[in-house]
């Protein structure tokens, strides 16, 4: 069996065990079509490492791409499809993973500004999409395939409630969203609504010029020119410039901030969070929430706070 043949009968058994691999699925098409798309068995070491490695400066999706050839390569071996592995023994010593990054409100301000750019006489909708875009990400806190896997049904403006569905453990929930948020979508789709709905109610609802569902790679692609016309640059000591994805980490922080400074609970309120963000458990979001001198200032100044209250309490009873 040719190398699409074999992903293709993986992708459908991994699916009948509840395991969507849409990325995934991307991906080990980009392997078939790399390697010539010949017998899975003829693929020479030399190819994989080819794919591993990708076009640019060496990085962490190494590792995501080796454990998606390993699971393919598991399923051949055991089929008789390929009579042995060409995947490497050792791994190579990847760079440290990118720091993630939280927007300022004025960067958020300037990305928002910045989706002008990507304006298209061929799509006249292209920039208010991406803007929405951006809004959705950062407002709900979804992950960018969440976003773009949203359909006009799932979009309740009247109770302002997301229905994000087959999310990455396989869920679907409900995501109450603010007024402002709300006004912003309810904008898009008065335009949106003048665009073809190719399936319905279950048509994209952040859609191309034909109506139908953003690609991954070219949302990242429009918002690399979105992102540089804003202005922002890499980090000092990052390699690499701050990414889509972090608008969802950006929304996690800014409201962890916005729960010390106004008194609230956070470690209650932080189950809720993990619940909202749809992650898998509390320790999940706890590491989404890296320490950013923001976060350590105010939870320092509860400190100080509680550290005075407990003094205070003890020259009472004294």
């Amino acid at each position: 069996m040719n190398t699409s043949d074999v992903i293709k009968a993986y992708l459908a058994t991994r699916r009948a065990q509840g395991v969507q691999l849409r990325s995934g699925a991307r991906a080990l098409g980009q392997f078939a079509r790399e390697t010539g798309n010949i017998a899975l068995q003829d693929v020479t070491p030399s190819a994989v490492a080819t794919f591993l490695r990708g076009r640019g400066a060496l990085s962490a999706s190494w590792t995501t791409k080796f454990r998606l050839l390993a699971g393919l390569y598991r399923f051949a071996l055991a089929r008789g499809y390929a009579a042995a592995s060409p995947l490497p023994e050792f791994k190579p010593k990847l760079p440290p993973q990118q720091t993630p990054y939280v927007y300022s409100h004025a960067e958020l301000q300037r990305l928002l500004n910045a989706t002008d750019i990507v304006s298209s006489a061929c799509s006249r909708l292209q920039a208010m999409t991406y803007r929405t875009l951006l809004l959705v990400l950062y407002g709900a806190g979804l992950r960018i395939s969440e976003a773009i896997e949203l359909t006009v049904a799932d979009i309740d403006l009247a109770e302002r409630v997301l229905t994000v569905r087959n999310t990455k453990f396989y869920k679907t929930r409900l995501v109450p969203i603010g007024a402002q948020l709300a006004a912003a979508l309810t904008a898009y789709y008065a335009q949106r609504s003048t665009l073809p709905l190719p399936k319905g109610q279950d048509s994209a609802f952040l859609c191309s010029r034909s109506g139908c569902r953003l690609t991954y790679q070219h949302v990242v692609t429009l918002f690399q020119q979105i992102r540089s016309g804003a202005g922002i640059v890499c980090p000092p000591g990052e390699l690499r410039p701050p990414r889509l994805h972090d608008l969802r980490h950006s929304a996690a922080v800014h409201r962890v901030l916005a729960w010390y400074r106004s008194g609230k609970d956070v470690q209650h309120l932080l189950p809720h969070l993990a619940t909202y963000l749809g992650h898998a458990d509390i320790a999940s979001t706890q590491r989404y929430l890296q320490m950013t001198p923001e976060l350590l200032q105010e939870a320092s100044r509860r400190f100080a706070a509680y550290a005075q209250y407990e003094n205070l309490q003890e020259v009472e009873h004294a």
